[in-house]
Order: structure tokens, then sequence, then C-alpha cells
């Protein structure tokens, strides 16, 4: 029996389709997969020796790449993660040899309002339980690793404190001198909780620590989570942990975490978390879920090892990258696909009618409140105005030199005048554009939505880079701003201005990647500004250094790296059945 989802919620529906998953084993039957390269946890979620699978499979050629992305959300987000497992069960409809590739969620969304990200209705991921609280352990890994090395730093700084340069030597410690106004580091926790984005810590006698202010990031934003995305092998995450920048000393030279003798250890606790989770779709298809959301703030990409392992194993890898176009995508396009050296066939753009009526002038909804009545009446002039949110991010697809197809993800309000609005101003903009109603009936519904995708992957395409890794970095803000975003232009506040001077003069970070951090409410820095903003320009107000991950991180508008939970959050309704332990409430 399949529920129906007009009927029934997304936990519901993954609780009733568990009960005909396949195993593991049956899993890695369907992929062809050698005993040894399985790793399961449990009968339903395994983890894959990455190693063993990419050397025993070196030399068959890559199947398609193809990448989901979407146009600017509205607050309650567009089914992105929805349509990437649609994609995956329309092309097992059609018969074709699929692994999806998506990310980890956090626990902050999960336990916020947006939800867990594992899609929706008839097209999820699951099981839906341990994908959504934990899967295998690799988060915890990350903020293990982090705050280990928060750790090493602030009882480095109370020992400094406390002991000449001669009580150092004799621990064999040397004074590195860190100016205290210069942690680039905070600590970690994944959940958005805002009482900790600025704190003091160190309060007490001297043996208590080192007295200063600190803050918290939710987990997904740390630079390890990015490494983890972008890592080749271990040996590539060995070397990067040790460049990770934790703190300035007091001649505003930087000190790592091999200068804090604590990169080895860090890397102890991500050796498993290196090896992507395997788990299904909701019809039966492999899923490699790696690595973190967030793309707002962090690189929000699953992760480079993922990918490789699933265009192995399959003849199409549907992949996903964070909320729209203008963020997730340009990441995906200039950061994942520079250091994998991959690249994509085919990117999918997609598009609501409700979020294509929010830019086009109607009511923008707020999470947590009921949708405005206005969305479900027909409006084909707030559809056709949004659209130019749309071409926008169309044509950043295009600048990248990649097959664009727009999936108009249906929602049973819309109406046909709408929708034949979106096709005809989408492929007057150059996309193939396909209808898919995989939320409500599975892979049934994404047969237009797979065969837009498979033609598009025929056509050959011209992939290149928005910058060479030589352009300068305030040039590369400046191509993101007006060809990605459409600014007028960059204004720098005066700490970022400083930073933008040394590092264009720091010859080991001049020519690392850029990974913006920005609203993902509006193509601007600020959120209210819907549809495509006209005569703005992009305030970077600061600019850190993920030296480990090899790139720079330029932070525009007011955006924090620790979100806030709000008045009514999800987990006021998650509960666990306690005859069965059953978890109910999730979505």
């Amino acid at each position: 029996m399949v529920l129906d989802p007009t009927k029934h919620q997304d936990w519901e529906i993954a609780e009733e389709a568990e009960s005909r998953m396949k195993t593991v084993y049956e899993l890695a039957d369907t992929l062809g997969l050698e005993k040894e390269e399985l790793l399961p946890h449990g009968h339903y979620v395994a983890k894959l020796d990455y190693r063993k699978i990419l050397d025993r499979l070196k030399d068959k050629p890559d199947g398609k790449y193809v990448d989901v992305t979407a146009i600017t959300p509205t607050p309650l987000g567009e089914g992105k993660s929805t349509c990437a497992m649609g994609l995956v069960q329309g092309l097992g409809k059609r018969n074709k040899s699929v692994v999806g590739a998506i990310r980890q969620p956090s626990g902050g969304p999960t336990m916020n309002i947006k939800g867990s990200a594992a899609g929706g209705g008839l097209a999820q991921c699951i099981p839906l339980t341990p994908f959504s609280l934990g899967l295998t352990g690799d988060i915890n890994a990350i903020m293990n690793a982090h705050n280990l090395a928060m750790v090493a730093l602030t009882s480095r700084m109370q020992h400094e404190n406390n002991y000449t340069d001669e009580q150092l030597a004799k621990r064999s410690l040397k004074r590195l001198d860190i100016h205290p106004k210069k942690v680039e580091m905070g600590w970690i926790l994944d959940f958005c909780a805002q009482a900790l984005r600025n704190i003091t810590i160190g309060l007490g006698g001297k043996m208590d620590g080192y007295t200063m202010q600190s803050k918290f990031a939710i987990a997904v934003s740390s630079e390890i989570m990015a490494i983890l995305s972008i890592a080749s092998d271990l040996q590539d995450m060995r070397d990067r942990m040790g460049k990770i920048v934790v703190a300035y000393d007091k001649q505003d030279r930087p000190i790592t975490t091999a200068d804090l003798e604590v990169d080895g250890a860090m890397t102890a606790w991500m050796v498993e978390a290196l090896n992507p989770n395997l788990m299904q779709s909701l019809e039966g298809q492999p899923v490699v879920v790696h690595a973190g959301p967030f793309a707002n703030i962090a690189i929000g990409q699953s992760s480079v090892i993922a990918d490789k392992v699933a265009l192995k194993l399959a003849d199409y890898n549907v992949t996903e990258s964070g909320f729209g176009a203008d963020i997730g995508f340009e990441k995906f396009w200039n950061l994942k696909c520079r250091f994998s050296g991959l690249k994509p066939n085919c990117a999918v753009v997609v598009a609501t009618i409700r979020a294509l009526k929010c830019h086009g002038g109607a009511p923008i909804p707020v999470p947590g409140k009921p949708m405005p009545e206005e969305y479900g009446s027909e409006n084909v002039g707030w559809v056709e105005e949004g659209c130019k949110n749309l071409i926008h991010h169309i044509e950043t697809v295009k600048k990248a030199g990649i097959n664009p197809v727009v999936c108009i993800n249906a929602f049973y309000t819309d109406t046909d005048a709408e929708i034949k609005a979106v096709r005809r101003l989408s492929e007057a903009a150059g996309a193939r554009v396909a209808l898919s109603r995989h939320w409500e009936h599975g892979g049934d519904g994404a047969l237009e939505f797979a065969d837009a995708v498979v033609d598009a992957c025929e056509e050959p395409n011209d992939f290149k880079f928005l910058y060479d890794l030589n352009t300068p970095l305030s040039k590369r803000i400046e191509l993101i701003a007006k060809e990605v975003y459409g600014a007028d232009g960059v204004s720098y506040s005066p700490e970022a201005q400083t930073k933008l001077k040394r590092m264009e003069n720091d010859p080991e970070l001049k020519e690392m990647g850029t990974c913006m951090v920005k609203s993902h409410l509006s193509l601007s820095h600020d959120p209210k500004l819907k549809g495509v903003p006209k005569g703005w320009t992009l305030p970077v107000r600061d600019i850190l250094t993920y030296k480990g991950a090899g790139f720079v991180v330029p932070v525009a508008g007011a955006i924090s790296l620790m979100p806030g939970t709000a008045s009514d959050p999800a987990y006021r309704r998650i509960d666990v059945d306690v005859k069965t332990g059953k978890v109910k409430g999730l979505f």
C-alpha cells in the first residue's frame, strides 16, 4: 500500500514504505558491490569503502553527472531534495541505472522549521529517522574534531598566560603568543542556538581557562565540513587538516592546527566519516548521503567522494547543491567541480508556482504561519513577473556552459495557465522544461522530468569556470556579485578591506577558491528584495580564511553562521512511540 501524500504526513509515508525497504545487502547487489566494500550499520544503512570501490572501478567510464539547483526560494523551500529524489525515482522507472548523491541534514533545521531535507510526499530518502537524527555520526565527528581544535587553542592560551618561557620549554611547548582578539575559530553545535552567537569563556580562576570573547556557529558551517566535502582521500584530508587557521599571533602571523599539534588527533575523529553513507529512495534506488547543507553559509554540497563513487556505480548520478543557483550552483560550478575535476552534463533548476508568485508580487510566506490565501488563486501575472528570477538562474547555468532543465515542481493548486506561462518563458530563455508530479505520484509522476534530463545529458556542453585561480580576489568577488547576483558592484567594511589587502599579498591565499556567504532568500544580500533586484551594491563586511579547505570566505550582509530557532519549531511535534520505539513527527 502506498499512502496518499495529500492525506498523510511525510513521516507516515516513510514509515509505511520502510516496511518494504531493500536491505543494504540487496542494494549492494544492485550496485555490483563486493562484500568488503560494504560496511553495514544495521540492516538498512551502510557506509561504503570508497577507496576499494574507486580502486576496483578506476578504469570504468563515469556515468552522466546531473546537478539539482533551484530558483531563489521562499522561506518554506522549493522542494529541491524532493525533486532530486523524484528524478532518481523517475530515471529508475525508465530503467536507468541511477544513484542519488545528497547531503546529510543538520540537526538545526530538522528541529527548527525547515525539516530534515529527506524529500517529501512520494519522493523521499529513507529510512527517515536515522537520516534525520545523526545517521552514522559524521556530523558528530566534525563537531568533535572542530571543538578539539578550540580545546587545544584555549588550553594553550591559558598555559602561555600562566607560565614563563622557561616553564613552557620544560613542557615541550614554544610560546605562540596568540592574540586574544584575533581568534578566527569558535565552537560549533548542530542546533540553531542564537544565544550562543556571542559568549564569554574562561570565567573563574587561572585554572579555569583564558578569559575572552568567543562564539558558536552551527556545525555544518565548520571548515572541517568543507574539507569533508572536497577532500579526495584520507591523505588529502590529513594535509588539509593541518592548514586550518585557528587564530593569529600578536605579529599578525597565522596560528594553525599544526602549530597547536592537534591536526593528527582531529583527523583521527574523521577517518570513518570519510566513507559515504548508503541509503535508498522510497522506490528502492540507491542514494549516497555525504557532507552537509547550508550553501548560504558553507559550501553546501554533497561530497566529491560521494559523486565519484556514484559516477562509477551507475549510468546517472543525481547530486544536489544548496539553495538557489546564485549560491549552491555557483559553489558547485566554481569550487566543487574545480576540486573534483568532474564536468556536469546537465543542471536542473527547480521552480514552484508559489515561489514565482512570491517573486512576482504576492505576499511573502512566513514560516510557521498559514500560506497567504492569495497563493490558492490563479494569478498568471504574478507568475510571469516572478519568472524573471527563474530566467536569471537559467542564465547563470548557461554561463557555466551547462545544459539547463527547468523542473516545475507541481502543487495540486497550480493551474494550467500558470504552468503554460512558465513553460513559454523558460523555453524562450533556452531551457528544456518538464512538469513533475513526483511529490504526489513518485517516479510515475517524474517521467517527463526524467526524459528531459536524459535528453539534456546527450547534448554536448562547453563547461567553463567563471574565473581562473590567478584572478585577484577582489575581481573574483566582483565577478560573482555582478555576473551571478546581478549587483552593480561591491563595497567593503574597513575590516574586510584590510583582510582583502593582506590576502591579495599572500601567495598562499590569493589563488584559493572563493566561497561566498550571503542570504539565500534573495539574489542580493537583503532577504526582503525579491525577483531580480536592480541598482544595489553587495556589502562585504568580513572575509574569513579557510586555508585547509582551500578557499577564502567573503561574508556579505548581516547573515550569521549560527541561525536562530523560531517560535514554533519542529521539535514541538516530534515524539516517540514508547511501545515500538518509532519516531513520529519528522518531516
